[in-house]
């Protein structure tokens, strides 16, 4: 109750008290001796009564309205705090996408624009944010631009004095103090020729070539140059450069790396890369290390292994990836099994948005009907309005009859508006009764281009 409301009450419940203390003298009007004259004080009492009735009345009604008005203002709040947690959940996604686009202004040589991409990840303390600003020193030295190049790897030792890439850092700045003229202990040679050796020696004596690549990978040097040995070795099936992949991906050497090389491992389609995959998931501490583990199970179709990571992982993330490799691979009865058991919120969600790529449509259905967490029920009733089609109309028709909460009935509407189904949100403006759903239904209804929705809001400004 805001302090508006508050400072009525007292005055409403002084102007009550008058009213009834002189209502009931004056309603009996007569003692056991027989009449009692009028009292002046009770016609006094009867005429404030008179006077004060119709005040009374839209006192009441403005207070109902104002106590409205709070409750529709609370559940706005919870509603912009339910989307500002789903817009950091996203925003924790999204980043992931503007560093791999980021990574690919690398490898097209389009330094200007990585540069711009990676200051942005950079001051945005992304999860990798020590490596944007790697990269970002990497795309300014491409530029010529040494010495902001050295400034950002300054930024980098400051900012992340123990992150994995300050070894390639290091090098980076020896490279580029060296090609701007300044003496350095290490000559890092050219990346450009060393690059061009790489490649010549892996069209015409692979196996010669990779005590050399193994050498690369090991000595101070350009992450880039190192990645492309790790290619280049990846194609390889000596046992050398089986062991120096593997050795890599275990490794507590840069990160980028590591994740290269598990992908590597992944696509090498030697038979033994799932007992190897299974070692590196229990052994790895870096959490995206572990993520592209459960990926690489997912791309070789394990999902067993997928299933029972879903099922044990204490990390609610990689619970969360392991769901969404799961919907990929299509498990929607093991997706049930997991929705029921798991007890992590975010995770079902993650799961329910899995369980509609895959088509199951009557699970959403019977989450939207029967769980108890209003905001499990909201998302189950979303997935199911992305689903479209007439059937899922009229479920969430029924649906929108049988809910009582508003947060799940307006979630309805929003569904029924991305359908399109602007006859069946007119047919349930008319019936509501509660103001705010109305509301919610005529605002929808304006931003339809439809002869119903039309015909439904001249109705309205006809009134």
């Amino acid at each position: 109750m805001t302090m508006c409301t508050r400072s009525l009450v007292p005055s409403i419940a002084g102007l009550l008290t008058a009213v009834l203390l002189a209502q009931p003298r004056a309603a009996a009007g007569q003692t056991a001796d027989g009449p009692e004259p009028p009292h002046p004080a009770w016609d006094a009492g009867w005429a404030l009564a008179r006077d004060l009735r119709v005040p009374l009345e839209r006192l009441t009604a403005d207070l109902q309205q104002m106590h409205e008005q709070l409750q529709a203002q609370q559940r706005e709040a919870e509603a912009q705090t339910r989307n500002l947690e789903r817009d950091a959940e996203r925003a924790a996604r999204g980043w992931e996408g503007q560093y791999e686009a980021a990574r690919q202004a690398i490898e097209r040589a389009q330094w200007a624009l990585a540069a711009q991409q990676f200051t942005a990840l950079a001051q945005a303390r992304v999860p990798r944010a020590d490596a944007a600003m790697y990269w970002r020193a990497y795309a300014l030295d491409k530029m010529n631009r040494h010495t902001d190049a050295l400034t950002a790897v300054g930024d980098l030792f400051k900012s992340f004095p123990t992150s994995r890439w300050v070894s390639d850092a290091r090098a980076l700045e020896l490279q580029v103090r060296q090609r701007s003229g300044q003496a350095v202990p290490v000559d890092a040679g050219d990346d450009e020729l060393k690059l061009l050796a790489i490649q010549g020696l892996q069209q015409t004596a692979p196996d010669r070539a990779v005590p050399l690549l193994v050498k690369v990978i090991n000595d101070e040097g350009s992450l880039r140059l190192k990645e492309r040995a790790l290619f280049v070795l990846a194609q390889s099936g000596a046992p050398e450069a089986r062991a120096t992949l593997e050795k890599v991906a275990r490794g507590s050497g840069n990160p980028e790396l590591q994740i290269k090389a598990v992908q590597y491992i992944a696509m090498s389609g030697q038979p033994e890369r799932l007992t190897v995959l299974n070692g590196l998931y229990a052994s790895a501490v870096d959490l995206e290390v572990k993520r592209q583990v459960l990926r690489a199970f997912a791309m070789a179709g394990d999902r067993q292994r997928v299933l029972t990571t879903a099922m044990t992982e204490k990390t609610p993330e990689l619970r969360a990836e392991a769901v969404h490799q799961l919907g990929i691979l299509g498990a929607r009865e093991e997706l049930w099994q997991l929705y029921q058991k798991e007890p992590a919120v975010d995770v079902k969600r993650s799961i329910l948005t899995a369980l509609a790529r895959t088509g199951g449509s009557p699970r959403l259905v019977e989450v939207a009907t029967t769980d108890r967490n209003a905001e499990l029920r909201a998302v189950a009733v979303r997935q199911l309005g992305m689903a479209g089609g007439k059937s899922t109309a009229d479920t969430l028709v029924s649906l929108y009859g049988k809910e009582s909460h508003v947060a799940v009935r307006r979630a309805i509407v929003e569904a029924l508006a991305f359908q399109g189904n602007a006859d069946v949100l007119v047919s349930l403006a008319r019936k509501e009764t509660n103001p705010e759903l109305r509301r919610e239904l005529v605002r929808r209804l304006a931003f339809m281009h439809s002869p119903a929705a039309l015909e439904y809001l001249t109705e309205i400004l006809n009134k």
